[in-house]
């Protein structure tokens, strides 16, 4: 699995997460090392880090900056599935490590 260079869209998030779909992500990758930036639908600035495993699955750490001026901070566990169309999907769960430390899900898609 190769991240490198893909960009992402996300479709789906439970209410109390703060990427929507106007959110894209722009993923690199180094060995088993991954990494993205994002922005946009209310998020300013945001980047995450990863290790991917041999399935493609990533365990990350995420940080961003909202319109609000709210410094966020979570963890998150991707499963990637490949769609008919031969993009990637990512599964993603996560938990807020700020403030209310609450859970959700989402899914991202390949552009």
């Amino acid at each position: 699995m190769n991240y490198h260079g893909r960009r992402f869209r996300t479709v789906s998030n439970t209410n109390n997460g703060e990427v929507n779909e106007e959110t894209v992500f722009l993923y690199f990758q180094k060995e088993d090392r991954v990494w993205a930036e994002y922005e946009g639908g209310g998020i300013v600035k945001g980047h995450l880090i990863a290790i991917v495993n041999q399935a493609g699955e990533l365990d990350m750490r995420y940080h961003h900056l909202n319109e609000q001026g709210e410094r966020m901070t979570g963890i998150c566990k991707s499963t990637p599935e490949w769609m008919d169309n031969g993009k990637l999907r990512l599964h993603e769960q996560w938990e807020w490590t700020c403030k209310d430390r609450s859970s959700g899900r989402s899914i991202i898609e390949e552009l």
